[in-house]
């Protein structure tokens, strides 16, 4: 196990700043990252991820009466970008970086401190007499969707004055227009309309677009409210590298041109320039507001139904709230200090806890999976998201349900988002048999249904129903929802567990994208979540829960007895006399049957089953029912044995003799993490479960905050600090757990961890908080609701309730306190 090179919740430096990105930018809205030494990367805000989007954004510096005073505001280069492959002309690493600023002078140290949504760059260098302190952010509001929506970041540079001397300076903003988008003709001119415009105290990057590509249609405006400013919409243009060093020249000399738009020619692009004198002691604030808009997307996704195929693409929800970029730039403009004292209202009472560091660095480094490309907003405020990203577009799309069942940051923090994914499930994604499609279309609209459901998908769906009930307190939106759940249900009994043996028999999808034969552990657990939650819901929708009951009494007997080997939950694995065809004909992806497959088969029986094995996600229903209020579907000490055995078993803390033909850069050599599977007992299959020799961090965080749940908060902790230790900068990006794909949404496990420690759940309906801490002795920990949020916890030995924000209709705390 690698030791840590960093306090958790605590400061990157030196080499963990290499792959420090923060996200900026708004649910759905695109994305700007703010690095650890201050630069601007990972620009993506045309409603696809362009992961190594790096282009010339840079601020500087310029100390009047100072030699060498010239200075990027920018700490050391990563050493990895020196030899990569950025050269969009030729994709050579061995091209010399053409287009970058690496060879601009620039601070010699950086600290990067993040304090979500908020991210602080304190600069120095002993040639530079002023200290520099930069703060991004991007608005970050619980239970404001639309405030938090925006397609907007801000920057602030504050210069203090150490010295006992008056100091000059000049502050400058400087950006290529990125934004252009056209064709190179053979003589090398460029077509295309784009150009450099003035806006109020900054300038505009725009490219406009022709009537068949209007998704190249784009806005992006830097602008700052200081009166001193002067902004230069006209660069110089020329061949090679004339623009930016005529803009450099004016850095090194302190000038300050001023123009506006020019004719002919695009300028490349523009700048924006403040004076400004510091009193020893004193310090300045130069405030830049990001603004873009991107109205149109060419994204599209799903089989259209007859009655659905129209050919519109995605439009985010931004366009449909603002009419063009002057109004999202007034608006940021006109709303800037509210909706940051609202952020940073969040942001003290989130950090305003005594959980350990590590889980409340593991909570928040994940909310910025909400600021990423993932997750993508309609027009009409639905949400729909991808797994992941892709380097240059979206990962597995579709809101995936099997995934986003992980998720469990959303339904606290903005569960309007989150309903509108359960709507989106039980309407336009299920058809009238009560079949779901676990990818959902984009645009939303019903969809070709073609493919397996997926059993912990649906099943799933019907348990977050339940949860979004309980979060929302909407009795009449229940009702509204229960026929549709209800047709679902049926569908999973029909289809899985025709003989209504109380576990899922027939083939069942699943999230490692193979079917399971016969019952299992981890299915099963998801079918009793959803019987126990459809009881509750049939009775307060006034429909007969019996049949439910029934069948989940029956279904737990078989998953203790026949599911049981005395320490966890296994599969039985069946796949004869049963209803689905032959395993070479049931239709998978990626199961092929070869001939050498088909003697596994026969000696074996169907790839890519785990059988008697040891299963990380083996009770995975169990954790979701317990996040979500439901009551408990299986006997707590089996629970418990189970969630030690995976921790036994399947965390590793050293990898280095652990053979991974599979996806091994999640976790490799001696880094710590928690496999998916293992059979400490015999009996793997020679072509085991997909993806069994992983480390996801979902399922890490699942088992973690599952363990803290059930008192084993030591061995939860353990499994967090090995996720954060190897997500420490310097290999991998802090902010930036990857799955199938960047910001993978199943990290959102997470936010789990909060209820695993302080075991605060509120619920809506009866107005009760309940309180169960797996922690001893007087805490506080944030708690979000759809109402309001605030700090929960015990002072002097008695529950307590602090709301910081909105309201919390809490009548009584049902208070657990640990033996």
């Amino acid at each position: 196990m690698t030791t840590p090179t960093r306090a958790y919740n605590g400061s990157y430096t030196a080499d963990n700043l290499d792959h420090a990105a923060f996200p900026l930018g708004g649910l759905g809205a695109g994305m700007i990252c703010l690095e650890g030494g201050g630069a601007l990367s990972h620009v993506s805000v045309r409603g696809q991820p362009n992961v190594f989007n790096e282009p010339m954004l840079f601020a500087a510096l310029h100390v009047r009466g100072e030699q060498s005073s010239a200075r990027l505001l920018e700490g050391p280069v990563p050493r990895w970008k020196i030899f990569f492959p950025w050269d969009n002309l030729f994709g050579s690493a061995g091209n010399g970086g053409a287009g970058k600023t690496y060879g601009l002078p620039r601070h010699e140290h950086a600290e990067f401190r993040p304090r979500f949504p908020f991210a602080t760059v304190d600069l120095a260098d002993d040639r530079v007499p002023l200290r520099t302190e930069i703060t991004g952010w991007s608005p970050f509001i619980p239970g404001d969707s639309d405030n938090s929506s925006l397609p907007v970041a801000g920057l602030e540079y504050r210069f203090s004055n150490p010295t006992d001397r008056p100091i000059e300076a000049v502050f400058s903003y400087h950006a290529v227009n990125f934004l252009a988008a056209g064709e190179w003709s053979a003589d090398r001119a460029w077509h295309g309309e784009r150009g450099v415009g003035a806006a109020p105290g900054g300038f505009t990057l725009w490219q406009s677009a022709p009537e068949d590509r209007p998704w190249q249609q784009a806005t992006l405006s830097i602008c700052t409210d200081d009166a001193a400013v002067k902004v230069n919409c006209a660069w110089f243009r020329g061949g090679w590298w004339d623009p930016i060093t005529v803009a450099w020249k004016t850095v090194e000399d302190g000038a300050m041109p001023e123009a506006g738009p020019v004719d002919g020619d695009p300028s490349p692009g523009g700048s924006l320039y403040v004076p400004f004198r510091l009193e020893p002691g004193a310090e300045k604030v130069v405030r830049l507001r990001i603004a873009w808009y991107v109205p149109e997307t060419d994204l599209r996704f799903g089989k259209d139904m007859p009655s659905s195929g129209n050919g519109q693409h995605h439009k985010p929800w931004y366009a449909g709230r603002f009419a063009d970029h002057a109004a999202v730039a007034d608006y940021w403009r006109t709303h800037y200090d509210e909706l940051r004292r609202a952020s940073r209202a969040f942001a003290d009472c989130f950090y305003d806890t005594t959980l350990p560091p590590e889980v409340v660095e593991a909570v928040a480094a994940n909310l910025t999976i909400l600021k990423s490309p993932t997750v993508l907003r309609q027009a009409d405020g639905r949400l729909w998201a991808w797994e992941g990203c892709h380097d240059n577009r979206g990962c597995c799309p579709g809101s995936c349900t099997h995934v986003w069942n992980y998720a469990q940051a959303l339904p606290h923090l903005f569960p309007d988002l989150e309903r509108s994914l359960r709507e989106t499930e039980f309407g336009p994604s299920q058809d009238e048999r009560g079949h779901q499609v676990f990818r959902s279309a984009l645009p939303i609209r019903p969809i070709v249904h073609d493919f397996h459901a997926a059993a912990d998908g649906q099943l799933g769906g019907i348990v977050k129903a339940y949860r979004e009930w309980r979060i929302s307190g909407d009795t009449e939106w229940l009702r509204g929802m229960w026929p549709a759940i209800k047709l679902s249900l049926n569908y999973c009994i029909d289809t899985w567990d025709p003989e209504g043996r109380g576990m899922l028999i027939e083939p069942h999808h699943n999230t490692y994208d193979i079917e399971f034969w016969g019952p299992d552990g981890m299915c099963t657990s998801f079918y009793l979540a959803a019987l126990q939650a459809a009881v509750s819901m049939a009775e307060a929708a006034g429909d007969d829960p019996g049949p439910y009951r029934d069948l989940l009494a029956k279904g737990r007997a078989a998953m203790e007895s026949e599911l049981w080997d005395g320490e966890y939950f296994i599969q039985r694995i069946q796949w004869q006399g049963l209803r689905a065809p032959d395993p070479t004909e049931a239709g998978a992806y990626h199961t092929r049957y070869s001939p050498e497959a088909r003697e596994l088969l026969d000696a074996e029986g169907p790839k890519y089953q785990y059988g008697p094995g040891c299963l990380s996600d083996g009770v995975l229903g169990a954790w979701l029912a317990e996040c979500s209020g439901v009551a408990p579907i299986l006997d707590s000490a089996k629970v418990t044995s189970h969630l030690l055995a995976v921790h036994r078993y399947n965390f590793r803390r050293d990898l280095s003799d652990y053979a991974n033909p599979q996806r091994p850069t999640y976790a490799l050599g001696h880094e710590a993490g928690l496999l998916l599977c293992t059979w400490p007992k015999g009996g793997a299959l020679t072509l085991p479960m997909v993806y069994s020799n992983e480390v996801w961090t979902g399922i890490e965080y699942q088992v973690a905050s599952h363990l803290m749940m059930n008192g084993h908060v030591d061995e939860g902790l353990e499994i967090v600090r090995a996720v954060r230790d190897r997500y420490d900068g310097r290999v991998r990006n802090p902010f930036n757990e990857y799955e199938c794909g960047h910001w993978y949404a199943r990290a959102m496990a997470s936010y789990a961890l909060l209820q695993g420690l302080s075991g605060a759940r509120y619920d809506a309906v009866d107005k009760v908080l309940y309180l169960k801490p797996s922690v001893r002795g007087d805490f506080r920990a944030f708690l979000s609701t759809a109402t309001g949020y605030g700090t929960v916890g015990v002072r002097d030995g008695q529950p307590f309730l602090d709301v910081k924000a909105g309201a919390i209709d809490c009548q009584r705390i049902e208070y657990a306190p640990l033996d």
